[in-house]
């Protein structure tokens, strides 16, 4: 129906009409148009939290340190602290190579599930009928009984016998996938955290309270969800943030060096420190441009993990 009505407005026997003003008055309302197609802008309302960081005018605080390639342009999010509850820093730019990469939801799975089952281990073991207890002799006579023909009691057709082709454990699930297909998942998984507004920076750890009470408070009014990962480029960390966190559930603070994949899938938000931001572009870019192998070909591959 609406290509009808364009055609209506456009039909040749039409020349020196104001095309314009029919074309407004065809797609702004009227009888011309059925009721489910018109705008209804008084009823459809967008809700807003508060100015994104690129209209908010604040500093920017933070500069890609790696090159951006010239046809992309720098993500921007808001450089929060936990000094306070509604303190916004300003701006800091991420590296779209990083934060911004295609949706590779198949990688993103393959890693997941190489990280669920490189350590595994299954220690299942059945006997066989070598190993199991009794069945020395021969239970009856090859032939003359009307039985079928039987050498023990241990056999895999008795019951309480060994088992064929059973596990024998322990059975190692271990494989690695390629570096770059790794690095591809971490990659897609900080994408995804930003797209959905699940991932936050911040300035520091430094808390003003070891109470825990303070962070969970903090949590809740920022609306970082459920269970969140904070993550931070130093292994020695402030005092105050490891006692609000010690007997946390939900919460759960780690160095930038042991983030992984499925850490970042278990929690709600992912919350990285501006340290924490510097050395995971750095350390992930590098794979993009590098060409010699991270172990050396000369040296025994034998013990390589």
């Amino acid at each position: 129906m609406l290509m009808a009505a364009l055609l209506r407005v456009c039909r040749p026997g039409c020349a020196g009409r104001d095309f314009g003003s029919r074309l407004v008055s065809v797609l702004s309302g009227g009888n011309e148009l059925p009721a489910n197609l018109l705008l209804q802008t008084n009823i459809i309302k967008k809700e807003r939290k508060g100015p994104t960081p690129i209209d908010a005018g604040q500093p920017v605080l933070r500069k890609c340190e790696i090159a951006i390639p010239s046809h992309l342009k720098p993500r921007q999010a808001w450089l929060e602290s936990l000094q306070g509850f509604d303190e916004k820093l300003g701006v800091v730019e991420l590296h779209p190579d990083v934060f911004a990469v295609p949706p590779r939801i198949d990688i993103l799975h393959e890693v997941a599930i190489w990280q669920k089952n490189f350590k595994r281990i299954s220690h299942a073991r059945v006997k066989t009928r070598a190993e199991v207890r009794g069945g020395g002799r021969k239970p009856w006579k090859q032939k003359g009984g009307g039985r079928a023909r039987q050498g023990s009691i241990r056999s895999p057709l008795w019951r309480g016998g060994g088992v064929s082709h059973g596990p024998r454990g322990p059975t190692s699930y271990y494989y690695m996938l390629p570096m770059k297909v790794r690095v591809m998942g971490l990659k897609v998984a900080l994408t995804m955290k930003f797209a959905q507004d699940y991932l936050h920076i911040i300035d520091s750890l430094e808390m003003p309270s070891p109470d825990p009470e303070y962070l969970r408070d903090l949590a809740l009014h920022r609306h970082w969800g459920d269970s969140v990962l904070i993550v931070d480029a130093n292994e020695d960390m402030p005092e105050n943030i490891l006692e609000a966190t010690k007997n946390s559930k939900t919460i759960t603070v780690i160095p930038v060096l042991g983030l992984n994949v499925h850490s970042m899938l278990k929690h709600e938000t992912l919350v990285l420190t501006l340290d924490a931001v510097n050395l995971l572009e750095k350390k992930l870019l590098w794979h993009d441009t590098r060409f010699s192998p991270l172990y050396p070909f000369k040296l025994p591959y034998r013990d390589f993990p």
